[in-house]
């Protein structure tokens, strides 16, 4: 009995140890293609923080986690009750130097009036004099009024310039607080997703208070960590293929498009210690954008999964490596 017993015991572990074997060989990874080099990383995306150019309360907040914006949305704005009373004020001071600005051009023409009179009057003096018809003191009156006259010419114009600098001063400042006014509307700078909400309504902020974290949904990448060999024979536009963990079923196409100019550490997050001890340069595997605005609404960034990349631009792709995206 026992002799069967370890007969069965046997035959069990041969069954089990051949199931294994089998089962591997049907799911490992198949060998890499000469001419190419097998990597892995996460995708990502271009991150840009909505953040306040100035400080105040924030009054109102327009997406949420997830939403999809286009360039130019108004995602969020910030309390500017107190902006446009200066706006306001700003307008006013602007009207009432435009008046100043009227009333120095109004006594400039009088200036000018009386000054043409002394001048007349100083001609005709002379011309009198000469005949012996008026003194000479007389004459001397003339010439003064005639100069005072000219001064008051010169110190209307100057008024004239101080209004008219008032007038731009006025301007400038109401021009300023608009564009001010316009800041405190915090709008998308490109199309993207929205990440992460920072802030709601009520906040008080401070100048740089991040409120929105957007990501570029048509700056979409995979980076990874190539040995040096490897970085060596890379080219700019060369190619690559992607195959993500939550997806191993399709292959998206994708370009190199940076490869850093010096060596590095590879990260923490590749799994193996010897791996991480290599010096590594980092690249930049980019997917086109159309195939991401094709699939914008799936796009997802933290994925991780491995990338096939091309050294050799005469070698063809294995059938297994062919682009193959979601119908």
């Amino acid at each position: 009995m026992r002799r069967v017993l370890r007969w069965i015991l046997l035959l069990v572990v041969v069954i089990a140890a051949a199931g294994g074997g089998w089962y591997w060989y049907e799911t490992r990874e198949p060998g890499v293609p000469a001419g190419f080099v097998l990597t892995n990383g996460r995708i990502e995306a271009t991150r840009i923080d909505i953040a306040t150019k100035y400080a105040g309360r924030l009054s109102e907040v327009n997406v949420r986690e997830g939403d999809v914006v286009e360039a130019g949305q108004v995602l969020a704005r910030l309390d500017s009750t107190e902006l446009e009373a200066q706006i306001r004020e700003a307008e006013a001071s602007s009207r009432q130097a435009r008046e100043r600005l009227k009333e120095a051009q109004a006594i400039l023409e009088e200036r000018r009036a009386d000054e043409e009179l002394a001048r007349r009057q100083l001609d005709r003096a002379t011309t009198l004099a000469r005949d012996g018809h008026v003194s000479q003191e007389t004459v001397d009156q003339r010439r003064s009024q005639a100069r005072i006259s000219e001064a008051a010419v010169g110190s209307a114009e100057a008024q004239i310039a101080q209004a008219t600098a008032a007038v731009d001063v006025a301007d400038a400042v109401a021009e300023r607080l608009k564009v001010q006014l316009a800041d405190y509307a915090l709008r998308a700078p490109r199309n993207g997703r929205v990440q992460y909400r920072l802030a709601e309504p009520g906040e008080v902020l401070p100048v740089g208070g991040k409120v929105l974290s957007l990501l570029d949904l048509s700056d979409v990448y995979m980076t990874v960590f190539l040995p040096t060999d490897d970085a060596g024979r890379l080219a700019f536009g060369g190619e690559a293929r992607l195959i993500f963990d939550a997806a191993p079923q399709y292959v998206v196409p994708a370009t190199v498009t940076f490869v850093a100019s010096e060596a590095q550490f590879t990260p923490k997050y590749v799994e193996t210690a010897s791996e991480r001890e290599k010096l590594t340069f980092r690249v930049k595997l980019t997917i086109p954008p159309e195939i991401l605005q094709r699939y914008q609404e799936i796009v997802k960034t933290g994925v991780p999964g491995v990338a096939y990349v091309r050294l050799d631009s005469q070698t063809p792709w294995p059938d297994r490596l062919a682009v193959k995206l979601p119908q």
